[in-house]
């Protein structure tokens, strides 16, 4: 019992973190501190994605399902929750190779846009 629920609070984690990766940049807008977090968060992100192994939260999910006397599963977080609701046919290792490229893309342009509004408020205060 004990392992099935750390083995859901890991999963718990897991989800968060695949969102800050994702949807952090918005709050470093907000809270611009966060970047020094959120960034190598973003880069292992992607790494994950375009390298295709598999996350260690994944790896401890597992081993702790197995623990509780559940079967853990074959791949990784993305193509085991994931697939089904994003690509109901599998995941592909196009399919990673894009996901990896939309993290990257999605914060580059966030980040891009944020240090473009400090070099104008600079410009303002100077």
């Amino acid at each position: 019992m004990l392992y099935r629920a750390l083995a859901d609070l890991v999963l718990a984690a897991h989800l968060a973190f695949i969102l800050f990766v994702v949807l952090g940049a918005l709050l470093v807008a907000a809270h611009p501190r966060l970047a020094w977090v959120h960034l190598p968060c973003a880069a292992w992100g992607a790494f994950v994605e375009l390298s295709g192994v598999i996350c260690p939260l994944t790896l401890l999910e597992n081993r702790l399902r197995r623990l509780g006397g559940q079967a853990g599963y074959p791949g990784g977080f993305v193509a085991h929750y994931l697939t089904a609701v994003i690509y109901p046919a599998g995941l592909t290792r196009g399919a990673q190779l894009v996901l990896g490229t939309v993290v990257v893309a999605l914060n580059a342009v966030v980040y891009w846009r944020l240090l473009r509004h400090r070099a104008r408020l600079r410009d303002v205060a100077g």
